[in-house]
């Protein structure tokens, strides 16, 4: 393996570890900030990150090449991806413990498989079909505090129903982004959304929670403001990048495989950080869900490989 590649394998390591932080990150915020004024912070500053460094890139002209259909989806994919995705995370982890929370990582490669087949009539394999099992299986196991039959069991609460919000925000805002954006690269999509999702969740923020939230930000405590830096900075656009970085040197089937290490961080960070005990459930729920991601992936890489697609 060349150093490139290494350092790209490294780099996407990094990015799960981000994306894991998020979700304790998400619940200090939670826990000191109004929701929708803390997330629309969050997506203002990552805004102005993503728009200076889509100017750097030199592709900052293609938002004048954009179509009114894809101005439009990309408004619908900001209202379910940003919006939507977002009220759900934050109100979610108000109650929810972020390591437990973060399981819900594990049920957006299997809903968006699912609605795939449903939809584009995606082929899929027995690895596919068994990964997908399991992963719902321990997402849902986790979630549940112990319990497979997730709904009517006790202990799961409104904070769980939340979360399953957000993995269906997620699915909606992938398939939009297959079915009208498929002619925008991905950094302007990701740039626009956010830009557009700032808006939506700053106006939410002003009718619903009033010009007090906002004045209520300077009471908020230091580690708050450090988590909200680190959601916009390190969770939107730094683990984008690697992310982008290595979909281009390894492939989008070997970067997304990453995904699964996502819950995995989720739990280790929430224990260090927030001192978030390591339940039964969570463990065995959250190595079956990964180990289900993990199959997921190897099944699409295996089936793709038969069926002649270059796999990188």
């Amino acid at each position: 393996m060349n150093a490139s590649r290494y350092s790209t394998h490294w780099c996407l390591v990094g990015m799960a570890a981000l994306w894991g932080a998020s979700w304790p990150w998400g619940r200090v915020v939670a826990q000191a900030m109004p929701p929708l004024a803390a997330a629309s912070l969050r997506f203002l500053l990552a805004s102005a990150v993503l728009l200076l460094w889509l100017r750097r890139s030199g592709r900052i002209g293609a938002l004048w090449a954009l179509g009114s259909r894809q101005w439009m989806g990309l408004a619908c994919a900001s209202a379910v991806g940003v919006l939507g995705y977002s009220v759900f995370f934050m109100l979610a982890l108000q109650t929810v413990p972020a390591g437990k929370a973060a399981m819900v990582v594990a049920l957006n490669p299997v809903l968006t498989m699912l609605f795939a087949v449903l939809l584009f009539r995606e082929a899929v394999s027995m690895p596919m079909c068994l990964g997908l099992v399991l992963a719902v299986t321990g997402a849902l196991y986790a979630l549940s505090g112990g319990s497979l039959v997730f709904l009517p069991s006790s202990a799961a609460g409104a904070g769980e129903l939340l979360l399953l919000g957000c993995a269906a925000c997620w699915v909606a805002y992938t398939l939009i982004g297959r079915m009208v954006l498929a002619r925008v690269d991905p950094l302007t999509t990701t740039t626009v959304t956010a830009a557009i999702g700032a808006g939506l969740l700053l106006a939410a923020s002003l009718v619903l929670e009033g010009p007090a939230a906002w004045r209520s930000l300077a009471d908020a405590p230091a580690q708050a403001w450090l988590s909200i830096a680190a959601l916009a900075l390190g969770a939107t656009a730094l683990a984008y990048a690697w992310y982008l970085n290595g979909v281009k040197v390894l492939g989008a089937g070997a970067a997304a495989a990453y995904m699964a290490l996502v819950p995995l961080f989720g739990m280790v960070f929430s224990s260090f950080w927030l001192n978030e005990p390591f339940t039964a459930s969570l463990l065995h729920g959250g190595a079956l869900a990964i180990l289900g991601m993990l199959l997921m992936n190897w099944g699409h890489h295996r089936m793709e490989s038969r069926a002649g697609k270059p796999v990188r």
